[in-house]
């Protein structure tokens, strides 16, 4: 169910992340996540928001102005 109009029928979908850090950019972009249908809002499954979040860690270590990461290639520690 959405949180936000509280409409209950998702379906699967892809989005784009982006994180702002100190002055930085980083895109990860083909992210599964389910979509509401009625309102478009995007929520993502614990896995997902695991797998993001060491994505974005490790892109924070290399500090380039602007980092793109295809999500579906990216590789991390399960």
């Amino acid at each position: 169910m959405c949180m936000y109009c509280k409409n209950d029928t998702m379906k699967e979908s892809t989005t784009t992340h982006v994180v702002n850090y100190k002055g930085c950019i980083i895109v990860v972009k083909n992210v599964p996540c389910e979509e509401c249908e009625q309102c478009g809002e995007k929520f993502y499954t614990d896995e997902t928001a695991g797998h993001l979040e060491e994505i974005v860690n490790s892109a924070k270590k290399l500090m380039q102005e602007i980092s793109v990461i295809d999500y579906a290639k990216a590789t991390y520690a399960a």
